[in-house]
C-alpha cells in the first residue's frame, strides 16, 4: 500500500505537468510507482539493490518508468534540479552532524514553488526504542525536521504515534510528517 503523503503530494501539485520527483529511500519503488503511475516524472535511489530490482520489476508490471539508481541517502547529493522531493522512513539513516547538509543541498536543487515530503522518526520518552534499532539510526528530536525548514511555507506538520510489528515484537513508533513549499 502507498504511502498517504503520496495522495497529499497530488493535491498539493497535482500532475497537471510534468514535474520531476526525486525519491530518498525508495525501498521497493511502491511510492515511486504510484507517482510516475500518476504523471510524474521519477527518479528514486535506494542503498538495497534488491529493493531497486523489486521497483523496476514493479513499473514494469505497472506499465509505467521509474530511472531507479542505487545510492547512500548519507553520501548522496544532487546536482539536478527537483519540483518534488520525497523520502518516508529514511532520515533517520542521516547522522545528526550532516542532516543540515543534506537539507541545504536538497533544498537548493528545489525548484521555485517546489515542495520537500518528508517524513522522520523521533524520539520520545514515552514510546520504548524499538526492538530493531540499530548502530546506523538515528532518531531526531520532535519539531526538529520542522525547523529546518523555517524558511519555506509548511503545509503540513504533523507528528503521530503508531503501532508496528517489524520483526514480529509488536512496539510503537513516533514520527514526524512535513511538507514543506519552497516559496522563492
Amino acid at each position: 500500500m502507498p504511502n498517504r503523503i503520496c495522495y497529499d503530494i497530488m493535491k498539493i501539485l497535482p500532475p497537471i505537468k510534468p514535474y520531476r520527483v526525486l525519491d530518498l529511500g525508495c525501498g521497493e519503488g511502491k511510492d515511486a510507482v504510484l507517482l510516475a503511475r500518476n504523471g510524474y516524472i521519477v527518479s528514486a535511489f535506494d542503498l538495497s539493490e534488491a529493493g531497486i530490482e523489486k521497483g523496476k520489476k514493479l513499473a514494469e508490471k505497472c506499465n509505467t518508468y521509474v530511472d531507479f539508481f542505487k545510492a547512500d541517502i548519507t553520501d548522496f547529493r544532487t546536482t539536478e534540479h527537483y519540483d518534488i522531493i520525497f523520502s518516508s522512513g529514511v532520515f533517520h539513516f542521516i547522522k545528526p552532524e550532516i542532516r543540515n547538509e543534506i537539507a541545504e543541498n536538497l533544498k537548493e536543487y528545489t525548484n521555485k514553488n517546489g515542495i520537500h515530503a518528508i517524513n522522520v522518526f523521533v524520539e520520545k520518552p514515552f514510546v520504548e526504542v524499538p526492538p530493531d534499532k540499530d548502530a546506523n539510526r538515528f532518531r531526531w528530536s520532535s519539531g526538529e525536521l520542522f525547523t529546518l525548514y523555517h524558511d519555506w511555507k509548511l503545509h503540513k506538520t504533523e507528528e503521530i504515534i503508531f503501532n508496528c510489528n517489524s520483526g514480529g515484537i509488536p512496539h510503537q513508533h513516533c514520527m514526524d510528517i512535513m511538507i514543506a513549499e519552497r516559496m522563492q
